[in-house]
C-alpha cells in the first residue's frame, strides 16, 4: 500500500511535544558558562542632549562588571542602509544607533548599558544611574505638526513611491454620480508577542554567536557583523524556537549588537532581555496616522475614481510609512488612481512592520468606504464588490497569477449565512441586542526574495532523511510544513523525515516575513529533495546490479522509500537497497530557488473575504463579534490545520485592531500611555467567537513550484472593516476610526 502524500495533510506540528513539555529551548533560555546580565536604561525625555550622566553609585554596586554610554562604548562600524529583512541583507530596523553620541531623539532610546553577574543587579545598578538632559521642544502627535507634513519621494527603505497615478482622478470624480469624502484615524499599535525580544551573545576569540529571537538568522547576521566591522563568517546566530513576532522580530534593532558589544566588553557571555515596557519603545510599532478617501462611483456602483492619502508619524531619521495604499489601489477595478503618502518627523523610533503592514489599515478606509457606498446605492456589498471585480492588477494591466476571489464571496456568504441579512441598519435584534452582519474584502500581497533560496537534503541508508535550511520557526508550523514538503519529494513517509533550521551554519534562506516563508522556504526544500531524489534515481538506472538498471529515469516513481517503474511497480528496489550495495552511509543534494522571470508579467496577491457578525447592546453601547467567518483563496494549502491556525490568529488580531487596542503619546511627556498589558489591551479568551475558516484552493503555477501563497497576514485585512460594517448594519453609525470604543457608540 502506498503512502498517502503528505502535502494538504492536517498533520499535527512535529515541535509540539517540545514546546508543551518545556522541551524547546528560546533565546532567554540559553545558560552559558560565566554568564552576564546586560539591562538598557532609557532615556526619560523625547528630545534633547544629555548633559551628564553620574555612573558612580551604579559602578560602585554589588556585582556590576560594566557601564555602557556614549563616552566609553566603540563606535559602531557603519550604519547599514534601511531595508527590508526579505532582501537578504543587512536589515537594522532603523538608520540610527544609539550610545554614540549625547543627542536623545525620542523617549526609551538606549542611553546606558549596564552589566552585572545577575540580571537583578544589572537591574538595580540602573535604578541608579542619573542622567541629566537639556530638554528641546518634541512632537510626537500628528496634531502638534500638521503643517510640517511633507512628501517624500519613496517610504520602505525607498521601494515604494511616495506618490503613484494612474488615468485622471478629477475627470473620474466629475463624472461620477455618487461621491464619499471620508476621514479614517488609528491609534498606533504595539508589538507584544508572548516572548519579548531577548539575546545572547557568546564570543570564542574572533568568533561570535548569538542566540537570538529573530525572524531570519541572516539578517541578525549580516547585520550585527556589518555594525562592528567584523566578517559575517565569524559571526553565527542560533533561533530554533521565537516565541512569536508579527513584525517586531523581522528588523533587527540595537539589542543584538549591543549584547554583543557588551560580551566583548566584559570577556564573557551576556544575556540582555528586553522588558516587556522596553517593548514599547525598542522594536518598532504601527504608526499613528489618519487617511482621507475620496471616492467616485456611478448609480450602478462601478468606481470611476478613487483617491487615498495617508498621513502618519515617522522617525527624525526615516521615511517609513506603512505601505497602507498598496492593496486598496489593487483590489477592485478603477481606471482613475491617485495615492499620496505624507510624513510628519517626529520624536519616535522608525515604526516597523506590523502584521498585514498597510494592507489592515489601508484596507479599513476602503472597505468602510465601499460599504458605505452599497448603503448609499441600495446594492448588496458583496454585490458592488462583484461589479467592481478585476481579472487583473490596475497598477500594470498584468492577469493574477490566480485569484479564487469570488469564491472567497460565494463560499464565504454561504458558510455564514449572508442571505438572511436585511440590508436596512437595526433591522436585526435578538432581544434588546442589536445584530449587525458586515463583510469586506481580503487581500495581500505575493513577496518573493530576489537573491536564491537554499536548502539541503541528506538521505541515510536506513532509509530516513533530514532536510534542512537556516530558517527559525516562530509559531508558524514551518517545521512541520517543511517536512511534509521533504517527504513527498523524496517520496518517504512523513515520520521518516525531519527539518532542521534556526541556524546560520545551515543553508541560507532570508526572514520569512511578508507572508514569504511558506511560499519560498517550500520552493527551497522542494528543490533540494526532488535534486536529492533524481540524483538516486539516476545512481540506480546507472548501477548495472539494480533491477532499474538502464530504465528511462523519467519513468521511475518512489513511494514509500522505493524507486520503482512507473508502468511496472514490481520492478524497482528501496533506497536503502541501493545505498547498502554501494557501501554509502548517506547522499546528500543542495536546492536553490529564486523567482522566475515569468513573475514580473503577472500581478500576484492572496485573496479572500471576511464577515462578521456582531451584536451592540444599545444602552452600554458595548459591541461584542458573535462569529467571524473568513474564505481565503491561499493557492495550494500545504497543511490545512497550520494555515487555519494562522487564518484564525491574523482574523482575532484584526478583532484586536477593531475594538481594542490603542496607544497614545502624551504630547506633554513624549512617551506612551500604555507600557504593559495591563494598559495595552488585546484580545483574550474570553474574547474570541466562534472562527471558521474556508481555504479555497486555486492553482497557481507562477508563484513558486508548488503553487503556495502565504496565509500569515491575509486573515487580519479586512477583518476590522467586516467588524466596523457590520457596526454600522446593526445601528446605523458609521465609524471611521480605530479601535473603536465605547465612547464611539454612546
Amino acid at each position: 500500500m502506498s503512502t498517502p502524500l503528505a502535502i494538504g495533510q492536517p498533520a499535527d506540528r512535529v515541535d509540539g511535544r517540545h514546546k508543551v513539555t518545556g522541551g524547546a529551548s528560546y533565546s532567554a533560555d540559553f545558560l552559558l558558562d560565566n554568564m552576564a546580565y546586560a539591562v538598557v536604561v532609557g532615556a526619560q525625555v523625547p528630545s534633547g542632549r544629555i548633559t551628564d550622566i553620574d555612573t558612580t553609585e551604579a559602578l560602585e554596586a554589588r556585582g556590576v562588571l560594566a557601564i555602557l554610554t556614549h563616552e566609553n562604548l566603540p563606535a559602531i562600524a557603519t550604519q547599514p542602509p534601511l531595508l527590508p529583512s526579505l532582501a537578504g541583507m543587512p536589515a537594522p530596523g532603523q538608520t540610527f544607533f544609539p550610545l554614540q553620541d549625547e543627542v536623545v531623539h525620542y523617549t526609551g532610546q538606549p542611553v546606558a548599558l549596564v552589566v552585572a553577574d545577575t540580571m537583578e543587579r544589572a537591574q538595580h545598578a540602573g535604578a541608579l544611574i542619573r542622567v541629566g538632559y537639556r530638554e528641546t521642544p518634541s512632537v510626537t502627535t500628528l496634531d502638534q505638526a500638521r503643517d510640517e507634513a511633507y512628501e517624500p519621494e519613496a517610504i520602505f527603505a525607498g521601494f515604494i513611491p511616495g506618490r503613484n497615478q494612474r488615468g485622471d482622478v478629477e475627470a473620474g470624480l466629475t463624472q461620477a454620480d455618487v461621491r464619499i469624502d471620508a476621514t479614517y484615524t488609528y491609534a498606533a499599535n504595539n508589538h507584544n508577542p508572548i516572548e519579548p525580544s531577548a539575546t545572547t551573545a557568546a564570543w570564542d576569540g574572533d568568533r561570535l554567536t548569538l542566540y537570538d529571537a529573530t525572524q531570519g538568522v541572516a539578517a541578525t547576521q549580516l547585520t550585527v557583523a556589518a555594525l562592528l566591522g567584523v566578517t559575517p563568517s565569524n559571526v553565527r546566530v542560533i533561533s530554533h524556537y521565537v516565541g512569536g513576532s508579527f513584525g517586531c522580530k523581522a528588523m533587527i534593532w540595537a539589542h543584538p549588537a549591543l549584547a554583543a558589544l557588551a560580551a566583548r566588553h566584559v570577556g564573557r557571555p551576556v544575556k540582555l532581555n528586553l522588558t516587556r515596557e522596553q517593548m514599547f519603545t525598542s522594536v518598532g510599532h504601527r504608526e499613528e496616522q489618519e487617511q482621507h478617501i475620496t471616492l467616485g462611483a456611478s448609480s450602478e456602483g462601478r468606481i470611476t475614481a478613487l483617491r487615498h492619502h495617508k498621513l502618519s508619524l515617522t522617525s527624525p531619521f526615516d521615511n517609513w510609512a506603512e505601505p497602507s495604499l498598496g492593496v486598496a489601489s489593487q483590489i477592485y477595478a478603477c481606471p482613475n488612481y491617485e495615492g499620496v503618502y505624507r510624513l510628519i518627523r517626529a520624536n519616535t523610533m522608525t515604526p516597523t512592520f506590523m502584521r498585514a503592514p498597510g494592507e489592515a489599515t489601508g484596507m479599513f478606509a476602503l472597505e468602510s468606504t465601499m460599504d458605505d457606498l452599497a448603503h448609499q446605492l441600495g446594492i448588496d456589498p458583496i454585490e458592488l464588490r462583484l461589479r467592481n471585480h478585476t481579472d487583473t492588477d490596475p497598477g500594470t494591466g498584468n492577469p493574477w497569477s490566480s485569484s479564487g476571489l469570488k469564491e472567497c464571496y460565494r463560499r464565504g456568504a454561504e458558510r455564514f449565512g449572508w442571505e438572511r441579512r436585511n440590508p436596512e441598519p437595526r433591522s436585526h435584534r435578538d432581544g434588546h441586542l442589536l445584530i449587525g452582519y458586515g463583510m469586506a474584502t481580503a487581500g495581500y500581497p505575493v513577496y518573493g526574495p530576489n537573491n536564491p533560496q537554499r536548502a539541503r537534503a541528506r538521505l541515510y541508508s536506513d532509509g530516513t532523511a533530514v532536510v534542512q535550511a537556516a530558517t527559525p520557526d516562530f509559531g508558524t508550523g514551518v517545521a512541520t510544513v517543511m517536512t511534509q514538503v521533504a517527504a513527498d519529494a523524496l517520496g518517504i513517509p512523513m515520520e521518516r523525515c525531519r527539518f532542521e533550521g534556526g541556524d546560520t551554519a545551515l543553508p541560507t534562506i532570508a526572514a520569512a516575513v511578508g507572508s514569504s516563508g511558506s511560499g519560498m522556504i517550500s520552493a527551497a526544500v522542494h528543490t533540494a529533495a526532488t535534486n536529492l531524489r533524481d540524483q538516486l534515481v539516476a545512481q540506480a538506472v546507472a548501477d548495472s546490479q539494480s533491477p532499474l538498471h538502464g530504465a528511462d529515469p523519467g519513468t521511475v516513481t518512489v513511494q514509500d522509500g522505493r524507486m520503482m517503474l512507473r508502468d511496472r511497480p514490481e520492478t524497482g528496489e528501496s533506497y536503502g537497497d541501493l545505498l547498502h550495495r554501494n557501501f554509502l552511509p548517506d547522499v546528500e543534494a543542495a536546492g536553490a530557488w529564486s523567482p522566475g522571470p515569468q513573475t514580473h508579467n503577472y500581478g500576484m496577491m492572496t485573496f479572500g473575504a471576511q464577515f462578521a457578525e456582531v451584536a451592540v447592546d444599545p444602552d452600554l453601547a458595548l459591541a461584542r463579534v458573535r462569529r467571524m467567518v473568513g474564505a481565503f483563496a491561499p493557492g495550494r494549502v500545504l497543511n490545512p490545520k497550520t494555515a487555519r491556525s494562522q487564518l484564525m490568529g491574523g482574523m482575532l488580531w484584526g478583532l484586536g485592531q477593531a475594538l481594542l487596542e490603542a496607544n497614545y503619546m502624551d504630547p506633554s511627556r513624549g512617551r506612551w500611555v500604555a507600557s504593559s498589558l495591563g494598559d495595552y489591551l488585546v484580545p483574550v479568551n474570553a474574547d474570541a467567537p466562534e472562527v471558521e475558516i474556508e481555504l479555497v484552493e486555486v492553482e497557481d503555477k507562477i508563484v513558486n513550484p508548488l503553487g503556495v501563497k502565504g496565509v500569515g497576514e491575509v486573515g487580519q485585512v479586512g477583518a476590522a472593516a467586516a467588524i466596523a460594517n457590520a457596526i454600522h448594519h446593526a445601528t446605523g453609525r458609521r465609524i471611521r476610526k480605530l479601535p473603536i470604543t465605547i465612547e464611539d457608540l454612546l
